[in-house]
């Protein structure tokens, strides 16, 4: 696989990163201590590269009607400004990704697909709007995306801002996103602000040019107060969004799933009146219960014991494999171990007890309410 160097790869490396591939990319997997930059967000702030993400923008007289019927939600719905968190799927009702779109305009919407997926979904987009007068454009390659994420997120960001747009910054709602002036680098550049995360904390995503990237990153390091900011990676960024209970592509959803077993289903918008990729599959799927009363359901599990549940260890009931564990680990901010599962629906109950095996030693854990973890407003 090709290997891709974000355009902050080297700010890493100056702070003693370690990498890892992840989608064809070199990230940073941690800085110093995983679980030091996961308590971080959680109690102050962490400074993330997700330059990975893809950013497609899809424009023209019939972007929202064309969305519509390439995702599985209503995005002609959406207000400019705002943004919604959405499918793409195959005629099957596969899940090819998961994505968020924002939209800018009447005719103006930004699609963010993730790492791995970014070129396949920008493809699909391509090849769906044929019959639509739309222009899809994959700007992944000159994009990057710094995210500041946790309790002091706001008050960090507001310093790089001018005093009499900070509205712009306290008004923004989450899952919206508004055009912001920033000040750095002796410069002020208005760059795309969204309150939008993957942490389960408030936080903000700012879409920013290749080329001044290093210099937002700089800036956003430099006006927060000593142990305020931390740099952080994958590793945390993984530990955070299973604690809030966040599916991973890969992990919780794939092809081979389909959005109403992975709890997903109010995502589908099989009321809106037109014809979208995968619709009849997805009818098909809802009426014959997927997640509810057939087949296997998305749930999260506490672990009693000490030993936490790993990606792809068996759920057991009676010592019989009921399931399989998609992401697991021991919970930094709760103190035991907690994992997402698929499990048969008539396991799937609140309260319910299964074991994991552990490779040869059953655990038990017990069927608990998402998300594991929820921060306070």
């Amino acid at each position: 696989m090709t290997e891709n160097y974000t355009a902050l790869y080297e700010e890493h490396k100056k702070l003693g990163a370690s990498f890892t591939d992840f989608g064809g990319w070199q990230m940073p997997l941690k800085y110093s201590s995983e679980l030091a930059e996961h308590h971080a967000v959680r109690q102050s702030a962490g400074l993330f590269d997700l330059s990975h993400m893809g950013e497609v923008w899809v424009t023209g007289p019939e972007a929202a009607a064309f969305l519509d019927y390439a995702l599985v939600g209503k995005i002609s719905a959406m207000s400019v400004g705002k943004a919604k968190y959405s499918l793409i799927c195959q005629e099957d009702g596969g899940i090819i990704d998961d994505l968020i779109t924002y939209r800018r305009g009447e005719a103006k919407f930004l699609v963010v697909p993730n790492a791995g997926n970014a070129k396949v979904v920008a493809e699909a987009l391509a090849q769906r709007a044929a019959n639509f007068d739309v222009v899809v454009e994959d700007a992944s390659a000159a994009t990057s995306l710094i995210a500041v994420q946790g309790p002091r997120a706001e008050e960090i960001l507001l310093r790089l801002v001018p005093a009499e747009q900070h509205s712009l910054v306290t008004g923004l709602k989450y899952y919206a996103a508004v055009d912001v002036p920033f000040t750095f680098a002796g410069t002020t550049t208005e760059l795309l602000l969204a309150r939008t995360g993957y942490t389960g904390e408030d936080g903000f995503e700012i879409f920013v040019d290749n080329d001044a990237a290093a210099a937002l990153w700089q800036a956003i390091a430099a006006v927060a107060e000593d142990g305020e900011l931390v740099p952080a990676g994958l590793a945390s960024r993984d530990s955070l969004r299973l604690e809030a209970g966040m599916p991973l592509y890969g992990n919780e959803l794939s092809r081979e799933g389909n959005p109403f077993s992975a709890g997903l289903g109010p995502v589908v918008s099989l009321a809106k009146e037109s014809d979208f990729v995968g619709r009849a599959a997805l009818e098909a799927l809802k009426a014959e219960g997927a997640g509810s009363t057939g087949g296997r359901k998305l749930v999260g599990l506490k672990g009693l014991g000490r030993r936490a549940g790993r990606s792809h260890y068996p759920v057991l009931k009676d010592g019989v494999v009921v399931g399989e564990v998609t992401s697991g680990q021991p919970s930094p901010t709760l103190g035991y171990p907690v994992a997402l599962a698929y499990v048969d629906v008539e396991h799937a109950e609140v309260g319910t007890g299964l074991d994991v095996d552990l490779r040869g030693k059953s655990e038990p854990f017990e069927v608990v309410a998402l998300p594991f973890y929820k921060r306070a407003k």
